[in-house]
Order: C-alpha cells, then sequence, then structure tokens
C-alpha cells in the first residue's frame, strides 16, 4: 500500500542497522519498520554506527547508502565497547539535519540513541522509544546500568511520547522498572509470510551430513548468556538419538566454550553443530529441516526467529518468558517455564507425538499469517502520527 498524502519525515535511530546481522533480530526489525514506512509513501532517514558486529571495529569513516529506500547514514565508528559504537560526528549530522516530524529512537544505553533523544527534547521533536528488552536491567552489569538510567539516559523514557513494547511480556518489565503505563504500548512484530518462505530442501540436513530419519532441533540466534544454550545441551545429552543445530555468531559471553566442551563430550560428541549463517540474508532455508524449532531464553522482548520458525511451519518450543508466546498461544507453540527439564519435557513431546506436531504446525502458520508486518507498520505509522499531533 502507498500513500502519498501527508507523508511524514521519519528520523530512525539505532546503534546498529543492516547488514550488521550479529546484533540479532533487532536489525530485521528495523528493517521492517523502515522499508514498510517507505512503501507507505514516507520518508525515512536512519542515523547509526558502522559496527557490524561485537569484534570488529566500526569504519573511520561517515557513509550514506540507500537500502529499501531508507537513507541510512553510517556514521563513522572509531571506538566502540561490545555493541556499543562512539560515533564523535553525530552532533554535526544532527545539527545540518533538516528537521523531522517525528523519531524513533530504537534501542537503549547506547551513544546513537542517548544523543538523539537528548537533541530531540532540546528541539522538541517528538520521538517514540523503543528498548528492545533492554529497559528492565538484567544480566551483566547490573549496578551499572541502574546509575547510568538514573544520571545520563533518565530523559529517555520521561521524553517519549509512547514506549514501544513488543509484546504483554515486555510491557511488564517496562512498568516493573518504572515505566509510565499509560505511555507504554503494544505494537507486537510481524511473521514473514508463510507463502515467501523457501520449502524444506534438505539444506539444514546437507550441512550436518545427517539421514532424513534422524531428529534435530534447531536453535537460531546468538550464542550468548540467558539464551539457554545451556538448557539444549542438556537436552541433547538426555536425548541420545537426536542433533542439535545452532546456527547463530558467538556472542563472546563465554557459552561457546561450553558447546565445545560438549561436542568433545562422549556422550553428545558428533551430536552439537554449530553454523555460522551465510551471507546477510536470514537462514531461512534451514528452518522447514528441523523437527522441532526451540528458542529457550530466560527473555526476550519478542524473538523474531520464532516467528519465523513459525512461518515455515515448524513446531515451535518456547518459553514463557518470550514475547513471541503471546502471538503463537498454545495452538502455534509449545509453551514452557526457563527450566532445564521443561525444555527436555517439550522437545520429547514434539518428537514423540506426530499428532501434537502437525497441531503446532498448522497452528504455527495460521499465526504467522494473522501476524504480519504490513500490520504492525500500520501500527506503527499510527503510533508516529499521535506523537505528532501531541506537539501540533
Amino acid at each position: 500500500m502507498t500513500r502519498t498524502d501527508g507523508a511524514l519525515r521519519v528520523l530512525f535511530a539505532c546503534p546498529a542497522y543492516w547488514p550488521a546481522l550479529a546484533f540479532g533480530g533487532p536489525i530485521w526489525m528495523a528493517r521492517e519498520l523502515t522499508a514498510g514506512m517507505v512503501a507507505r509513501g514516507h520518508v525515512v532517514d536512519v542515523v547509526t554506527t558502522s559496527l557490524l558486529d561485537v569484534q570488529r571495529p566500526g569504519s573511520r569513516h561517515t557513509s550514506v547508502r540507500e537500502v529499501d529506500g531508507v537513507h541510512v547514514h553510517y556514521l563513522a565508528t572509531p571506538l566502540r565497547y561490545r555493541w556499543m559504537g562512539v560515533t564523535t560526528s553525530l552532533p554535526m549530522l544532527l545539527a545540518r539535519f533538516p528537521r523531522p516530524d517525528v523519531v524513533h529512537v530504537f534501542g537503549f544505553r547506547d551513544v546513537v540513541t542517548t544523543a538523539v533523544a537528548a537533541w530531540c527534547r532540546v528541539r522538541r521533536i517528538p520521538y517514540v522509544f523503543e528498548p528492545l528488552g533492554m529497559f528492565k536491567p538484567k544480566l551483566r552489569k547490573v549496578t551499572f546500568k541502574q546509575v547510568f538510567d538514573a544520571t545520563v539516559a533518565r530523559g529517555v523514557a520521561r521524553g517519549a511520547h509512547s514506549i514501544v513494547a513488543t509484546s504483554a511480556f515486555e510491557r511488564e518489565e517496562i512498568v516493573e522498572a518504572g515505566g509510565d503505563p499509560d505511555r507504554v504500548v503494544i505494537r507486537g512484530n510481524g511473521f514473514p509470510a508463510p507463502a515467501s518462505m523457501p520449502s524444506s530442501s534438505g539444506a539444514l540436513r546437507r550441512r550436518l551430513g545427517l539421514a532424513d530419519g534422524e531428529p534435530v532441533i534447531l536453535y537460531v540466534g546468538r550464542i550468548a548468556a540467558g539464551k539457554g544454550i545451556d538448557h539444549l545441551l542438556e537436552a541433547t545429552r538426555a536425548l541420545p538419538d537426536v542433533h542439535l543445530a545452532l546456527v547463530g555468531p558467538d556472542d563472546a559471553h563465554g557459552v561457546m566454550a561450553h558447546v565445545r566442551e560438549a561436542q568433545s563430550d562422549p556422550a553428545t560428541s558428533g551430536r552439537v553443530h554449530v553454523l555460522e549463517s551465510q551471507g546477510v540474508e536470514r537462514p531461512l532455508e534451514l528452518y522447514g529441516d528441523a523437527n522441532v524449532f526451540v528458542l529457550p531464553s530466560a527473555g526476550e522482548s519478542f524473538g523474531m526467529v520464532a516467528a519465523e520458525a513459525a512461518a515455515a511451519g515448524t513446531p515451535v518450543v518456547v518459553t514463557d518468558r518470550c514475547g513471541v508466546a503471546d502471538f503463537l498461544g498454545t495452538r502455534g507453540a509449545l509453551v514452557i517455564p526457563y527450566d532445564a527439564r521443561a525444555v527436555r519435557s517439550g522437545i520429547e513431546q514434539v518428537l514423540g507425538d506426530p499428532e501434537l506436531a502437525s497441531r503446532l504446525s498448522a497452528g504455527a502458520l495460521a499465526a504467522a499469517e494473522e501476524h504480519s508486518w504490513a500490520k504492525m507498520v500500520e501500527i506503527q505509522e499510527r503510533l508516529y502520527r499521535e506523537a505528532v499531533a501531541s506537539r501540533a
């Protein structure tokens, strides 16, 4: 759907952008939202770092590229700490940037989003704030995050017209951490269209060197703390006939060391596989070959990879700490607690009950049809227009 009347100029600020796929689902979320707004007739600029992953430094030069009709400003990023890039050229860019109608602050506790939110407050430009599951301090350096939130970042949420949560789970976390419940809205993320998903091609089994009859558990995402990788390794140890495929980059949390130990352990040797994503596209061709997809995370504001698996019709097991569980429901996923025994039991149920697997597959496809990106972009446009109207 293309709109030309009442077009908005939107500035989208984020700590990383396509093709920085090592940063996970938010990269695809950002691309879908910005491209969707362009398709609806709006003008969208993205300001971001030039980081591609947590290992390599960013570029020392600023560049502008057009991606899906979006003007992306990749700022020179001479310094970084893990995913946080220091972009000294950001103030100069903002000083000469055409005044946007609305800004989308997409991320939290990084240089780009913190600075852009402050610029909006000074210039009285309305903005929406999407913390990407980071609003509640957790996992690592909690005390530092609490101090940062109370000082440097204290105005980010307060100055926003609305705070975007992608699920009820994330909304509860935001409110619990002090977000104004009257301004927290749920937008959700879109699922890929099932018709656009590659048919089962055997690509996963070929890469693993496995026959059709050997059961495969698939996990896609960062190899990182809090992702439940340890639960998957325990389940693989307890289920002697299954293979575990982990597809994604090492996030340098030390989790990969446990994976390597499992690969050399006689109990799991030859059954734990690590695959890097190939190229800059999502590994959509792999989902259909798995017997079950598992997202056993301790907390995900959404969980895009589970949405991708659902769109492929693969039975999904997901913890109740993942926001995507709200959208899949019991028809489209086996929703379990964040617990090693629950993860193992869920996998056993799906692998051992063809009728359950078939029912979950059909429910997942139905959920994917209902929650399209087009619908989510429409909701996002409404939030932008409400923010603009609030300053009129």
